[in-house]
């Protein structure tokens, strides 16, 4: 059973992790974030250090969604071949996944962090590099398996692969239009079929 002050920190970081992840870590006030939550400064203060602290927990609770759901759709029984395809198949549909989280973590918080919060900036590589080594590890599954033949290491793959799937989640983001995923997700199955299947 967790505690009263469990509960509120919980709910703060729930309720402002979307705000954060919108308007970015200087484009987020207090008065955004005691509004929303209809706590004080000094409450929410008296549960998070200050708003790095706080900031930091909103793009961690983001983060941790995202890669709960990759994990779910990378443990499902199958082929390594059929796991890609259901990573692809996910970020296919990836807006309407992150809609409830402001947009995707690691575009908004990694380009707004870049140049005014160092801490934010390291915790989105490292979850983008999180991200290409499970890519990496259903490569390597399918090598060793003998589904696929990659004219690269695993990773290096894994990188491009992860490097295409975010320009598309980039362009649908700033153009508003599900055609880049779409189209993006669509080719990556033609390449899978044609360059990497055996």
């Amino acid at each position: 059973m967790s505690t009263k002050a469990e509960r509120t920190t919980a709910f703060i970081i729930e309720t402002v992790a979307p705000i954060f992840n919108r308007q970015g870590y200087v484009g987020t006030s207090m008065s955004d974030l005691t509004e929303a939550t209809g706590l004080t400064k000094g409450a929410l203060y008296g549960n998070f250090e200050n708003k790095d602290a706080l900031a930091l927990s909103a793009f961690q609770y983001n983060t941790t969604k995202l890669l709960g759901a990759i994990d779910e759709v990378l443990s499902k029984e199958g082929s390594a071949m059929e796991k890609l395809y259901r990573l692809i198949n996910f970020y296919r549909t990836y807006d309407i996944f992150t809609n409830s989280m402001g947009g995707c973590p690691i575009l908004n918080t990694g380009v707004d962090a870049q140049h005014n919060h160092r801490v934010l900036a390291a915790a989105t590589r490292e979850t983008a590099r999180i991200i290409e080594g499970k890519i990496a590890l259903v490569l390597e599954e399918g090598v060793n398996s003998g589904e696929m033949k990659l004219p690269v290491p695993p990773l290096q793959f894994a990188k491009q692969f992860y490097t295409m799937i975010m320009g598309a989640v980039a362009m649908a983001t700033i153009m508003s239009d599900r055609k880049y995923l779409f189209n993006t997700t669509a080719y990556l199955e033609v390449l899978i079929q044609k360059e990497i299947k055996k």
